[in-house]
Parts: structure tokens; sequence; C-alpha cells
């Protein structure tokens, strides 16, 4: 299956291509720039590289967040658009299990971190050593202190794996509270790998039909937020 993976989720935009278990391209950048403006020729200048015509293409997979609102939504919409044209399925994956893939191998927890403001993350856990090609989730994607999060997983008495750059600003406050139980991921890790999106949705990936799939961004956005509250305001 020659499928195709999109990842804008954060500031960092990766695509990959793969035919079977060979990956034919893959592209990564880690700069704060318009994913909008540079998602699709990134896609075009990987296939036309590859040799592969957009009717080659048999599946894309996307990152559905949580993450950037923005970031998710021209990642998902863009992927939705190339899989209706092309009639072909999508594959939904969590940006956090895309990460947490580079943990795997670890003996133990692995905790992916992305920054969600006001000391909150997105976040999950999944279990590092494991028979397959993928870690295996023990914790949904959620929203949360990190604080609270760390006191969760100090309870489970395990040495946990911080993935992601979010981490570096947060490694004091972890270190308090896991202290040597507290790995950190070496700095050449901490990107995630657009590949791995195509690992997951291959071996627990679910295909669905272009407009099933939707982001998955684990709270309102802020402007959403307000809005509401306005309307519960006028209805009171």
């Amino acid at each position: 299956m020659k499928m195709l993976a999109i990842d804008t989720s954060t500031h960092v935009l990766g695509i990959a291509l793969a035919d079977e278990q060979k990956i034919l391209g893959e592209y990564t950048t880690n700069i704060r720039k318009n994913h909008s403006i540079r998602l699709m020729p990134a896609v075009e200048s990987l296939m036309k590289e590859s040799g592969t015509a957009p009717g080659d293409l048999e599946a894309i997979a996307v990152t559905t967040g949580p993450g950037s609102y923005t970031g998710v939504r021209i990642g998902v919409t863009t992927a939705k658009s190339m899989a209706w044209a092309l009639n072909i399925p999508l594959y939904p994956v969590s940006t956090l299990q895309m990460f947490a893939q580079n943990g795997l191998g670890f003996p133990g927890l692995v905790s992916p971190l992305i920054d969600a403001r006001r000391n909150q993350v997105y976040t999950a856990a999944f279990s590092g050593e494991t028979t397959k090609n993928i870690v295996e989730r023990q914790a949904d994607d959620q929203i949360i202190l990190l604080s609270e999060w760390l006191g969760m997983l100090d309870q489970r008495q395990e040495n946990v794996l911080f993935v992601g750059e979010d981490t570096d600003t947060r490694r004091p406050l972890i270190q308090e509270q896991l202290g040597s139980r507290a790995v950190f991921a070496d700095w050449a890790e901490q990107t995630p790998r657009p590949a791995e999106i195509i690992r997951v949705a291959r071996t627990i990936g679910e295909p669905r039909e272009a407009h099933a799939v939707v982001p998955e961004y684990a709270q309102l956005a802020e402007a959403e937020k307000n809005w509401q509250k306005a309307q519960s305001g006028r209805s009171e």
C-alpha cells in the first residue's frame, strides 16, 4: 500500500511517503513558519522526487491532534481534501502517539508533552516495552495541569521517558516531583518523525472515509469558549 503521511499539529511540519515496508521519502522542518503556505508545495515536491503520481496513492494518514488548533485544522483539512478527491481511505493518528513512538523500547512509561498553556499540557501515557512495533497506550490523550499529571505518574512508581520539545522548560518541575525516575529523550529524539504515522496507521489504524475524520482538540478553542460563555449570558 502506497501511503502518504501528513503532520502539521505543532510547529513541526512533517510528511512521509511509503510503499509497503519501504520509506520512499520523508520531509521534516522544525521552524516556525506558516504550514498553510508550505504544506502542499512540500507534498508535491516529495511525490515528484519519488516518481509518485496522485493516482498512485492508496491511502493517506494524518495526525488529528491534540496540538495547535490552526495546525491541526490545516493538516486534517488538506488530508481530507486529498483523500476525498482521490477516493482513498484516510487514517487518523493521534499526535501524541506519533510523538511517543520515539520512546519505542524504553523500559517504562513514555509520556509525550505538548504545551497547552496556563500550566497545562496535552499528554498521554504509553508502554515503551512491547512485542509490537508501536508503543502501547496506557492512558488516553488529555489536557491536564502538569503538576496533576506528574502526581498521577508518581503513583505508578515507574521510570517515565518524557518526549517532546516542550519538556525542556518543564524539566525542573518534572525532576522535583519524579526525581531519578524522570528520564528525558535525547535532543534528536524530541522531534517526531512523520514515518511513524504510517507505522501506527498500518499497525493499529482504522481506515475511514474522508468526511468521518475530524480534529481531536481535547478542549474547546478559546474563541469558542468565549462565544459559548456569551451565549449563556444572553439566555439568563
